[in-house]
């Protein structure tokens, strides 16, 4: 049906237009906003984060609708009321995957919100890989989606590394600055269209690795925590009341699975949906071109961290047969088996100590995360899950309270995991 609020993004708008565009992941993000720009488009991550954010979510969005869309509608809607842009000089874009989740209606949420709010006039582009919407401006090429994997690839090795030595570094800060030196080292590569290449992919993989192993860290047992979720809650901490940075100052090592893994699990849904339903040969036959495309990518990380202390990140055809015994792959709205089959990953790679983060209301979320909590729990009976709602109304103080009851009991685990130790009560 067609969107009576849409304005088209034109030819001639691209050459002077600002492109704003919500936050998610802070490290991919900010690599993707110069791919973009060598691509001839002016984008800029928004990173407002002020409470005005939520209070224009909840003036444009009903409050039952998303979490994640009250959130990235207010942020944008948010900067262009901020009067730091020309708001008929500026257009917005959003993700739309158009799977069965809310998350393919946010663009239209937008829209209506923008009319509501007297910016009607503001475009919006979607950003699709299927093309949903057309704008004669703004075209998702393959060569720019083969740049955005190169951008995930290197963001999802950073954030690897990062986590798994951040917790045990002795001169504080050296972790984060090594991470921005080489954020700031792709931006400025992918905006000369340089550091793209398999072949150069594979050498500064290489050498990421060797910079993280020469920082300097102490050999000391934490609590291993990982974070699963909906896509947005889980990564962003607009959502999460910065649930990592929560967790690191508990002193946990925090383990986040990486987004290559959610790409491939959208790609293959689509491979999924052939063999249960039927489609032709030609979908089947891209689908899997694609899926072999991204598992090269996902090599180019887990192979400079074989034989180092670094723990592997799970690719996506392990995540596919270890969730098999409990779900099947049709089970795709939301985050799907994809979800669950995290949660058992990360149990089997020691982080068995999970928080799963939800967006209050996702029903799929709450089936595939909270409600197979008992099913993990029959294959990996240590392990310590946690599910947390996350929406306007929920206090911070309340949901870091009930994560700290789960360090508790971890933490009480690892002490009686230690035969040396004796315990008084």
């Amino acid at each position: 049906m067609l969107d009576q609020n849409r304005v088209e993004f034109t030819r001639e708008m691209k050459d002077s237009y600002k492109i704003l565009a919500p936050n998610m992941l802070d490290v991919h993000f900010s690599m993707i906003e110069n791919l973009f720009k060598s691509s001839g488009y002016n984008v800029e991550v928004l990173r407002n984060t002020d409470q005005s954010v939520i209070e224009e979510g909840l003036k444009y969005v009903h409050n039952d609708t998303c979490y994640p869309a009250l959130l990235t509608i207010g942020q944008m809607i948010s900067a262009l009321k901020s009067g730091e842009y020309d708001v008929n000089k500026t257009a917005l874009m959003m993700t739309q995957t158009g799977g069965g989740c809310r998350a393919s209606n946010y663009i239209h949420l937008l829209r209506k919100a923008l009319k509501n709010a007297g910016l009607g006039h503001v475009p919006v582009i979607s950003l699709s890989i299927g093309g949903i919407e057309k704008n004669s401006g703004f075209k998702l090429t393959l060569s720019m989606m083969v740049k955005a994997l190169a951008a995930l690839s290197y963001g999802d090795m950073l954030t690897v590394l990062k986590n798994q030595t951040k917790p045990y570094e002795i001169n504080k800060g050296e972790t984060d600055a090594l991470v921005k030196r080489w954020t700031d080292f792709f931006s400025n590569e992918f905006a000369h269209n340089r550091a793209l290449s398999p072949l150069a992919i594979k050498k500064y993989m290489k050498k990421i690795v060797k910079s993280f192993l020469k920082v300097e860290t102490e050999d000391r047992e934490k609590v291993k925590v990982g974070i699963v979720g909906e896509i947005y809650v889980k990564y962003s901490p607009l959502a999460n009341n910065n649930l990592e940075k929560f967790l690191f100052d508990q002193d946990c090592e925090v383990n986040v699975p990486g987004i290559m893994g959610f790409m491939m699990h959208v790609v293959g849904n689509g491979l999924d949906d052939v063999e249960l339903y039927g489609g032709s040969n030609w979908k089947k036959l891209k689908t899997k071109l694609g899926l072999w495309l991204m598992s090269k990518y996902e090599s180019y990380i887990n192979e400079p961290l074989k034989n180092t202390k670094y723990i592997q990140p799970a690719t996506y055809s392990h995540l596919r047969e270890l969730v098999a015994p409990v779900m099947g792959h049709g089970c795709k709205m939301g985050e799907g088996w994809l979800l669950t089959a995290e949660m058992m990953e990360l149990c089997e790679s020691g982080y068995k100590n999970i928080v799963c983060a939800q967006p209050f209301g996702c029903l799929p979320n709450h089936i595939v995360g909270k409600g197979m909590v008992r099913i993990i729990r029959e294959y990996y009976p240590d392990s310590n899950i946690v599910a947390v709602d996350y929406d306007p109304g929920a206090t911070k103080v309340n949901q870091e309270n009930r994560i700290k009851l789960m360090l508790s009991v971890a933490r009480e685990e690892n002490v009686s995991d230690k035969p040396e130790t004796v315990r008084s009560f």
